[in-house]
């Protein structure tokens, strides 16, 4: 990890119709709600640029493609997430993206990604994103099934996918992953399969495939919050799972994160950074952030967040005892694990001295492997990662 970088993650909650499983901070909103809101991100992208450092203006050209960073910290990636970025226009999209190179020093190979639903996408966004220099786009579909998509309360056919990602590719996105959704409610082992069979021919260049979790406040949670039985079952969600490893690995995909697969070098940067603890600077409603051992989040109404996007009550500075867990609890998730070296470089103290027990306890039953230098998940490990990382906190 490189103290000197920092990533930019930048919340969009805007979206045509809240999905039947979505907890996140997200809803539908008209035209002035949008343009209030982007006018108050704006605001947002002025304040960070000036707290980190901005050189001398940038234009959108320049910004992501022949100048370095001029400021003290190195901007190496942006993700801009949801809600569902592109329910705004394809000039709100453009927009967007020329206020952030006015406000920032974008690194000239930063990884820029754009959340996208095939509902709210068409030629113009795509051109637009092209054009503001987006090289990696992640494309919600969920499932290649359309009578999935109706159950999870998504806007879009399998078709009307296809037609949109066919569109990006065709312009030349060389960066695409596909966001896929498994377990569902009444889903078998075969149906799942049949998903991640189509997604993998499509040979995009990264597939995240998560388990669905149902979330208090989801109209899924009133469905089936009390009746676990109408959901598939600890061992048909295992075998979902190793299915899916085992497809995608044939067909040329590294298991590199616990829901998360790429092609050789095309591992997601942004989310990468998260888990070595990179710092991030979070803008939008409800956005979080960590800079220089502090975490601090957003407002997480739109009232407040236009009226006011710092929520002094979210500040909490991580001790040191907070770090190392986070080290841990974060680093497991990737497959490669985490380094005894990192460890004592970042800390001081070797990790036996502070989790010599724990260590030790899940190497010999075997959940974690430790070969002297690295510390990863095993296989029966992967299956139950929550209840060992929970013992890293």
């Amino acid at each position: 990890m490189n103290r000197n970088e920092i990533e930019l993650y930048i919340h969009i909650p805007f979206c045509v119709r809240k999905c039947a499983y979505c907890d996140f901070l997200s809803g539908p909103a008209d035209e002035g709600t949008k343009a209030r809101y982007l006018a108050r991100l704006f605001d947002e992208f002025a304040f960070y640029g000036e707290m980190l450092g901005k050189g001398k203006h940038a234009d959108r050209e320049t910004a992501h493609g022949a100048v370095e960073c001029k400021g003290p910290r190195r901007i190496t990636s942006v993700f801009v997430g949801g809600g569902t970025p592109t329910s705004l226009s394809a000039e709100q999209l453009s927009g967007l993206f020329e206020r952030l190179y006015g406000c920032f020093d974008i690194e000239r190979d930063a990884e820029i990604t754009v959340e996208c639903n095939p509902g709210t996408l068409d030629a113009n966004k795509l051109s637009a994103l092209k054009g503001a220099g987006v090289n990696r786009l992640s494309i919600g579909l969920q499932s290649a099934l359309d009578d999935e998509l109706k159950l999870l309360g998504r806007i879009h056919t399998f078709e009307e996918f296809l037609k949109e990602y066919k569109a990006a590719k065709s312009l030349g996105f060389e960066n695409i992953n596909i966001d896929i959704m498994q377990a569902l409610p009444g889903q078998t082992v075969g149906k799942a399969m049949r998903t991640v069979k189509t997604v993998a021919s499509l040979e995009p260049e990264h597939i995240s495939a998560y388990s669905l979790i149902v979330e208090e406040g989801t109209p899924f949670f009133e469905r089936y919050g009390a009746h676990p039985e109408l959901l598939p079952d600890e061992g048909t969600d295992r075998a979902i799972y190793h299915g899916t490893e085992e497809m995608l690995a044939s067909a040329g995909f590294v298991h590199y994160e616990i829901s998360n697969y790429a092609k050789p070098g095309f591992e997601c940067r942004h989310n990468k950074g998260y888990w070595t603890g990179t710092d991030y600077i979070g803008m939008g409603l409800g956005a979080a952030s960590l800079l220089d051992g502090v975490r601090f989040g957003n407002a997480r109404t739109l009232e407040e967040y236009v009226s006011c996007f710092k929520d002094p009550s979210t500040v909490e500075t991580l001790t040191g005892k907070d770090r190392m867990a986070e080290f841990f609890f974060l680093g497991l998730r990737m497959t490669e694990g985490v380094e005894r070296a990192e460890f004592l470089r970042r800390f001081g103290i070797p990790a036996d001295e502070v989790y010599g027990d724990v260590l030790r306890k899940h190497v010999a039953a075997g959940l974690l492997k430790d070969d002297g230098k690295k510390i990863s998940l095993t296989e029966r490990g992967i299956d139950i990662s929550n209840t060992v990382m929970c013992e890293f906190l």
